[in-house]
């Protein structure tokens, strides 16, 4: 992000410090500036070392034979070594550190430290009117040191925007080169170097008179203004003059009328690449022209060459103005053994109320189009670069089952949050309770929780009600110990055609036989209660059909679930269809389908570590937020039971009694204060009543994206945290950004789920939110 920082030097000076410094920050999606304001402390020993430092920069290079691009004084200095110049000049440089890092000075650099970030393009302008502090190398503050992209410009406390026409392009940068007196130096190289610009129309005033100078500013338009040859600024440093020839000077005031006219046609940057030019630099900025770049010092002639190939190389290679003129000058460091403080020489000059031009916009092309095209598409890159590798990455790590159990408790949290529904009034539990195993105490065969006898009174009871279906989540495979004919009663009653009993099937690891059903009841009238545990014990699928092993006792192929519901809704004139991928009820208005969890990998169920079985057709439970209808099997034999409360429902019973220990953990027992777990029988009530709810309320049934909608879904999210970050400079608007996406994502998750009822990816996508932000982040500072 381009961003401005102005200091501006109220009043005051070095001797006596200055009582009131600002600081202004603009940045491109900011209106108004930030204002943020401090004070310096004296520093009058910057005075004395600059003047020293002065001195022996000027002695040091007549001393070393340098060619300089000015006319040359009488110094006060006659004997200097390089060390001694070095030493100054760390002295120097220690001294501007000191001061502004001084502490009344920090309440401006520490606010100005968390509006910047470190891969910030940031154009930093001191406003001063002082001469010494124009002349200053402020470049040497540490500050430039942490914001690579930050290059320093100067401006006077005066000026007001440039009143520009608006040319018609022509395709080419037009070029105005005086290359004055050369006395002594080789200004033809300046020449050769300009020559070598493509998409650039130059014109060359070979030391020319003031008049021609005059002329050409007058007659034609150009945007830059050139200069090479001998320059120098007065003692008083309010004037520049810069030597066109071997008997004519010139000072801009001379040339302000032409200057003028020149701005306003378009003239965008003067360049003196010639010694000691800030005051030539005051001058034009008085006429408020958008940018300069000058000398601060007598500048060698290889430096002055060697600073021109490189800012034009950058600079028509379409950097940034200040980023090309920062590398420019940092690449002078190189020749420093020769030249020393050569990359303390080159300076912007800047009017604060411009925006700097670049070669594509000079050369009549959109900077917008031509800038933002190729950021445009190096952002898409970077971006799609990064949220692939973070998409692949959970990808992988997810397939391997890393983030099953996170994905798991994720939904069962999700699914605690459902509203209050209300009462599924089709269905009737009847619970044989502790109370009541010990009233039907009597001789029995085994564990059982109701004798047959008991069992075929409650029957006989119940079918006087009119029930649609009965389903006995109770086995009877062993008959008590009774004479032939007191069996009787409950076989007659398990052969009604609206029963249903229950077995269980072969299971290798906890049951390898299973538990047969009662004798003499058809297999189609038979329902398994097999339940199926997830890793950590809960219970969050049923199944509606599997294929019994050969071996099992238990031959029937569905589930006591499936069985009551398709009866019951038989009877609705609804019938259902087995497919290899589930289970679809036929109404005569609509369709519904239980889609089968598919083998391998479907939802937060992967392979890997922990990897469940999806054999058969299984489908998630979506568990009802509200308690059935309960009574106990005393309550039906007592008669407290009216018909009304049975006729034309789907009666389950069971045991819920805890002394035989047949409940398990659902989704919510871990949000149940203390912890509770569920009977078998109320899971199958809940099983039941989902069917049924699904196809005769349309009440949503829990499905999951195929596997690879699941990666569209990861990649999306990624893509949108890429997206979102990209542009966010602030490490601390990041870190606010993406946990806002991720909270939106868990919301949308969430309400997708409830209404829905799709279990999306909600773990592998925040963390996908997170990697994709972090990389995006890491691309962008080692860009």
């Amino acid at each position: 992000m381009n961003k401005l920082v102005v200091f501006s030097f109220l009043s005051g000076d070095l001797h006596q410090g200055f009582s009131a410094v600002t600081a202004q920050v603009w940045d491109s999606n900011r209106q108004y500036p930030m204002k943020l304001t401090g004070t310096l402390p004296p520093a009058p020993e910057l005075s004395e070392l600059y003047h020293r430092w002065q001195l022996l920069y000027e002695a040091l290079h007549q001393r070393l034979g340098s060619r300089l691009r000015i006319k040359i004084h009488a110094q006060d200095v006659t004997n200097i070594s390089v060390s001694e110049f070095g030493e100054v000049c760390q002295q120097l440089k220690n001294s501007i550190n000191r001061w502004l890092n001084s502490e009344p000075f920090q309440n401006i650099v520490q606010q100005l430290r968390t509006l910047l970030n470190r891969n910030d393009t940031i154009r930093v302008i001191f406003e001063t009117n002082i001469p010494l502090l124009q002349r200053l190398p402020w470049h040497l503050w540490n500050f430039f040191d942490d914001y690579r992209q930050a290059e320093v410009a100067l401006s006077s406390h005066e000026y007001e925007p440039p009143h520009n026409e608006k040319r018609k392009p022509i395709g080419k940068v037009k070029i105005l080169a005086i290359l004055g007196n050369s006395e002594g130096i080789d200004i033809d190289k300046d020449r050769t170097l300009l020559k070598g610009l493509q998409s650039a129309e130059i014109e060359f005033l070979v030391e020319p008179t003031r008049r021609q100078v005059d002329r050409y500013l007058w007659n034609q338009d150009w945007d830059i203004l050139f200069f090479a040859g001998h320059s120098s600024s007065q003692a008083d440093e309010d004037t520049g003059k810069i030597y066109l020839n071997q008997t004519e000077s010139l000072t801009i005031p001379q040339l302000k009328n032409a200057l003028q006219n020149a701005i306003a046609r378009g003239l965008q940057l003067a360049i003196f690449n010639s010694c000691d030019s800030t005051g030539l630099a005051r001058d034009l900025a008085d006429l408020n022209i958008p940018q300069m770049i000058v000398m601060r010092e007598p500048v060698p002639d290889l430096v002055a060459q060697e600073f021109l190939k490189n800012f034009l190389v950058a600079f028509a290679g379409d950097k940034l103005f200040y980023t090309a003129v920062r590398e420019a000058r940092e690449r002078l460091q190189g020749w420093e053994n020769d030249f020393p403080c050569a990359s303390w020489l080159p300076v912007i000059c800047q009017n604060p109320t411009t925006v700097p031009i670049t070669w594509s916009e000079l050369c009549g092309n959109s900077h917008d189009s031509i800038h933002s095209n190729l950021g445009i598409r190096q952002s898409i890159a970077t971006i799609l670069l990064s949220t692939a590798i973070a998409t692949l990455s959970i990808i992988g790590l997810r397939f391997l089952g890393v983030f099953q159990t996170q994905e798991l408790q994720a939904f069962d949290h999700i699914i605690r949050l459902r509203p209050q529904e209300e009462q599924d009034s089709r269905l009737l539990v009847v619970e044989v309770t502790e109370k009541d195993i010990q009233n039907l105490s009597e001789l029995r065969r085994g564990l059982k929780s109701i004798s047959d006898q008991k069992l075929a009174k409650l029957l006989e009871k119940l079918q006087t009600y009119q029930p649609r279906v009965i389903g006995i989540d109770i086995y009877r495979d062993i008959p008590d110990f009774q004479e032939k004919l007191k069996q009787l009663p409950l076989t007659a009653q398990l052969n009604q055609e609206n029963v249903i009993a229950v077995c269980k099937g072969k299971d290798s690891e906890h049951d390898p036989q299973g538990i047969k059903p009662p004798i003499g009841v058809p297999v189609d009238r038979q329902g398994f209660t097999d339940a199926i545990r997830d890793p950590d014990g809960i219970i969050r699928r049923q199944i509606l059909m599997v294929k019994q092993e050969i071996s099992s006792r238990c031959t029937t192929p569905f589930s006591l679930n499936l069985q009551l519901a398709a009866r019951y809704l038989y009877s609705e004139n609804i019938q259902y269809e087995l497919t290899n991928n589930g289970v679809i009820f036929h109404s005569p208005t609509h369709n519904k389908t239980f889609w089968r969890l598919a083998a391998g990998s479907s939802g937060g169920y992967q392979k890997g570590v922990g990897k469940v079985d999806l054999g058969g057709i299984q489908i998630l439970t979506n568990y009802r937020n509200s308690k059935f209808e309960q009574v106990t099997v005393e309550d039906v034999l007592s008669g407290a039971v009216k018909s009304d409360a049975v006729k034309d429902k789907i009666i389950l019973i069971g045991v819920t009694a805890q002394s035989l220990r047949d409940s398990f953990p659902t989704p919510d027992s871990v949000g149940q204060q203390p912890y509770q777990e569920t009977p078998g029988l109320l899971i199958q009530a809940q099983m039941t009543s989902q069917i049924i709810s699904a196809v005769l309320d349309r009440r949503p049934i829990i499905w999951v994206l195929p596997y690879w909608g699941d990666i569209l879904w990861i990649w999306g999210w990624c893509l949108v945290s890429g997206l979102i970050v990209w542009p966010v400079r602030s490490l601390l608007v990041q870190i606010c950004t993406v946990v806002t996406i991720a909270v939106v994502l868990y919301g949308v998750c969430t309400l997708i789920l409830l209404i829905q009822g799709a279990w999306l990816p909600l773990i592998p996508s925040i963390l996908g939110v997170i990697f994709s932000g972090g990389s995006v982040l890491v691309f962008r500072l080692s860009m």
